[in-house]
């Protein structure tokens, strides 16, 4: 017998069902990831955001279908990752306050829930797409109002589900980029699974067909779509079609004594960018943006309040990594032999590990420390110029891992070798990538992937660390001429890729001097990275001379609170 309301014992069970749900096709939806840009994954951004939700609830004791669904919301927005995580987090948000104020909630009351989740939704993105998990939440929740008439829950859920995938499957029609590569929304694929994962929870019973790919996606040809979807897109994706080239996200916690109007707040710093998601809630305000300078939209937000959570990742570059990917793909040997000889060159452990990949990286600075965890690295050990890791320092963060496979970032010439020791004493496939500076540990961080060989991510991580030219600006501690330089103790130097070719009464001339000669024609990008010794009001004036000495090139610069040097320069 059909329920005639949603308690909260239900919806938590919804919750966690949807989770599991979407959980179990990850993959699947990740590979549908082809819309509009490389912006991370769909389906492990959206996994990651629903999960958090769902940790949330297991700290909560609460059994209303009010306090529930808020719990839940709260969870969503503090652990939302990309535009995806972002657009679940307000679809429940808004689904929340449909069921505020009710205990248990009865077919009505449900399906308006989710209709507010879709107008709360809409709101956030300043230029709503047709085609995408908007078009199927919308239809979606047109369809259970609809059923809302029946006074069955489950009657609501179930034309939620159907409806879902027929939006789903129409998708390629709203959106030719989709139908030219041949798949539906990756979006709103992980959306019905979730909504498949209701289904589940208020229906005993019932199972779901698992075909190569569900809910209604087109197929090409005879191929499966899965694991070459996501990379086939970057072939009808040009780089030059990307104007705003960096993926920003961060959170602002806002200042209780500075107005805050959300409207006004999404028109002016819509104004850097474009595929931009603002969601507020009364004290914390989350943004996606794709911006080309987002140190300008930091600035601009940091006046609302403390900055949180900051992730920037450079598109362009994802988009190159790909291209690569595939390139490497068509010369690599079989799956078959791929398999076997990864069992095979994996050593023996008692234990099983619990994650594929960790990465290790050395760095000192806590900004440095956060690029590179931003880069996704997991653990980092602190050390550099005078404060090299010990080997046993190494073995303790490899075992700490509790992974298959680890990789090492030495980023120092003089660390290389007790990395390599303690690759040597692991018990678990270690590979040392022989990183000499930061830039150049950060460049070989973009030609990772946790879905290739050890033996692949150590050839194409080595190989990038060519990519990128190094400067390092810091002082004399003695009187030394070297290189025709006469260098007096304290003056300021400027090393290029290890050699001294430049000095300076001051850090921020030596700095321009330095970038000089490192630069050429066929370089693009300019990286500054300053440490404990600049202060910001004059790292600003250096900012505005190099953009307007290099207007042809892009300049970030990035806090990385470093000792001994004052400036780390990248230059691509």
């Amino acid at each position: 017998m059909r329920s005639n309301t949603l308690t909260g014992q239900v919806l938590r069970q919804m919750y966690k069902a949807g989770a599991e749900r979407l959980t179990q096709h990850v993959k699947k939806v990740d590979a549908l990831n082809v819309f509009p840009v490389p912006d991370g994954d769909t389906g492990t951004n959206m996994n990651l955001t629903f999960t958090s939700g769902a940790a949330e609830l297991d700290k909560s004791p609460e059994t209303t279908v009010e306090k529930i669904s808020a719990i839940f919301s709260r969870g969503l927005l503090m652990g939302a990752r990309g535009n995806s995580g972002v657009i679940l987090s307000q679809l429940f948000r808004g689904f929340a306050k449909g069921l505020s104020g009710v205990s248990e909630a009865d077919s009505y009351r449900l399906a308006e829930a989710f209709q507010q989740g879709v107008d709360m939704a809409y709101k956030a993105v300043m230029k709503p797409v047709e085609g995408t998990i908007l078009t199927v939440a919308r239809e979606a929740a047109a369809a259970a109002r609809k059923a809302a008439r029946s006074g069955s829950v489950e009657g609501v859920i179930e034309m939620l589900v159907e409806a879902a995938r027929q939006a789903l499957a129409n998708t390629p029609n709203q959106l030719p980029v989709l139908k030219e590569v041949g798949v539906v929304d990756s979006g709103g694929q992980g959306l019905v699974y979730i909504y498949e994962g209701f289904l589940s929870a208020v229906k005993a019973g019932v199972t779901f067909d698992e075909p190569e790919m569900e809910s209604g996606p087109v197929v090409v040809g005879e191929s499966s779509l899965f694991g070459e979807a996501h990379e086939e897109m970057h072939h009808v994706i040009d780089q030059m079609d990307i104007q705003y080239g960096y993926c920003t996200e961060f959170m602002v916690h806002l200042k209780p004594d500075t107005p805050f109007l959300q409207q006004e707040f999404q028109e002016r710093i819509g104004s850097y960018g474009d595929s931009l998601l603002v969601v507020a809630d009364d004290d914390l305000v989350k943004v996606h943006i794709h911006a080309e300078e987002p140190g300008d939209v930091l600035s601009f937000a940091h006046r609302y309040g403390a900055l949180d959570r900051i992730k920037i990742e450079n598109m362009r570059l994802q988009h190159e990594d790909v291209l690569r990917r595939q390139k490497t793909k068509q010369m690599d040997r079989t799956p078959e032999q791929g398999d076997e000889h990864e069992m095979a060159s994996v050593p023996s452990r008692s234990k099983k590990a619990n994650k594929p990949y960790a990465i290790i990286a050395v760095a000192s600075g806590e900004g440095i420390a956060e690029i590179f965890r931003s880069l996704g690295v997991q653990t980092i050990i602190e050390g550099g110029q005078t404060m090299n890791p010990s080997t046993e320092q190494f073995v303790h963060a490899i075992e700490e891992t509790d992974a298959e496979r680890v990789i090492i970032l030495p980023n120092n010439k003089n660390i290389v070798m007790a990395a390599q020791q303690a690759a040597d004493l692991a018990d678990v496939q270690v590979t040392v990538i022989p990183s000499t500076s930061i830039p150049q540990g950060m460049s070989s961080l973009l030609a990772f992937s946790a879905d290739e060989r050890m033996e692949t991510n150590r050839d194409r991580m080595s190989e990038a660390l060519g990519y990128v030219k190094t400067g390092l600006v810091t002082y004399a501690v003695r009187d030394t001429t070297l290189n025709e330089l006469v260098i007096k103790e304290g003056d300021f130097i400027g090393i290029f890729d290890g050699d001294i070719v430049t000095s300076g009464q001051n850090p921020y001339e030596t700095a321009r001097l330095l970038i000089t000669e490192m630069v050429d024609e066929e370089d693009e990008l300019i990286t500054l990275i300053y440490g404990t010794d600049v202060e910001d009001e004059d790292m600003e004036k250096l900012k505005k001379q190099l953009k307007s000495s290099y207007d042809a090139y892009e300049v970030e610069v990035h806090n990385g609170g470093q000792p001994l040097y004052s400036f780390i320069i990248a230059v691509e």
